[in-house]
């Protein structure tokens, strides 16, 4: 059975930045949803329920065909918000070490980054989320609809911000720009270079 984690620090820790009420919905809401449907879906395939979630997301093609897309969304959402709670922290500050010379590396800068990163953010149409990934030992920025995972493509996901309007409406309404900005201000950055160093990126 799959289980709805904990949030690692309290609901508020984030304001302004992201509000406490939209870390409850957020949280207790749709994340929670996304895990009781995943369970209920696969009620009676206990090998995949017996799978963690990224092997489950990388073997779409073994799930019975009548409800492969139920599970890719249901896992999607699961998998994706169960990385974004580790990858926000209060106090957000800047890369450093290794994790800002392999941007460098890949970007030019952390500016250069970022720039890219928003432009990419703002770049998706409807709802999905975009990602800074390990592509086969290559840093690459891409974008995913809806629930699509990353890990499905073998592509491993080092840091990612939901572009869902469920995610930050309450606060800024229809400016997914000031989201945008404003994510990388509780960004957990010492999570992001344990991600890296934990995806063999070289």
């Amino acid at each position: 059975m799959f289980k709805l984690p904990d949030l690692p620090y309290a609901y508020n820790a984030l304001e302004p930045y992201i509000d406490q009420e939209t870390m409850h919905i957020h949280h207790d809401g749709h994340h929670a949803t996304y895990v009781k449907n995943l369970n209920e879906i696969l009620a009676g395939h206990e090998d995949f329920l017996g799978m963690g979630v990224e092997e489950l997301l990388q073997h779409l093609d073994q799930v019975p065909e009548d409800i492969r897309i139920k599970v890719k969304n249901n896992a999607g959402g699961h998998y994706h918000h169960s990385i974004f709670w580790t990858i926000l922290a209060p106090e957000g500050g800047e890369p450093s070490g290794r994790l800002l010379e392999a941007l460098n590396q890949s970007f030019g800068s952390f500016d250069g980054f970022k720039t890219q990163f928003n432009n990419s953010a703002s770049s998706v149409f409807g709802s999905g989320w975009t990602w800074l990934v390990n592509d086969a030992g290559s840093l690459k920025i891409v974008n995913s609809p809806n629930q699509n995972s990353p890990i499905s493509l073998l592509q491993v996901p080092i840091l990612g911000t939901d572009l869902w309007e469920h995610a930050y409406y309450l606060k800024y309404k229809n400016k997914r720009a000031e989201w945008i900005e404003n994510f990388w201000k509780v960004v957990n950055w010492k999570e992001i270079e344990n991600r890296l160093g934990a995806s063999d990126f070289t």
